[in-house]
């Protein structure tokens, strides 16, 4: 008998724009996610934040990973704008990473035009429904 079912970790191998959000997910490359998401330069990661009320530097351990290929991280609060605590801002800014926090649906409108212009941009995006 088989193994069973295998559950991996949600990850799509490419930079992609995203072409809806809300209902608690987004929509990219022909695909839905329901949840967060970060868009790295190495994909697109389903995200957990542990508090997306209280982000912290745990929550961005694959943006730092990837801080060499990022110059700029959206960070798509959910439906409000709310600032990154100063300790977040710290430990970006030490990888080199410059952050704008912003409402997700304006994260995401950003995402698609800095991703077009081929800027070295990623974007951390809390769900919205």
């Amino acid at each position: 008998m088989g193994p069973g079912i295998i559950i991996r970790e949600a990850h799509f191998p490419g930079r992609a724009p995203i072409d809806a959000y809300g209902n608690g997910g987004f929509r990219f490359a022909d695909m839905s996610h329901r949840g967060s998401i970060l868009c790295l330069p190495s994909g697109i990661h389903g995200w957990e934040p542990r508090d997306a009320a209280a982000l912290d530097a745990g929550d961005f351990g694959k943006v730092i990973d990837e801080a060499k290929d990022i110059d700029i991280l959206l960070v798509g609060m959910g439906p409000d704008l709310r600032p990154l605590s100063r300790e977040l801002r710290a430990a970006l800014r030490e990888a080199g990473i410059t952050a704008d926090p912003m409402s997700t649906g304006a994260a995401v409108r950003t995402y698609n035009v800095l991703l077009a212009e081929d800027r070295l941009v990623a974007a951390a995006l809390i769900a919205v429904e």
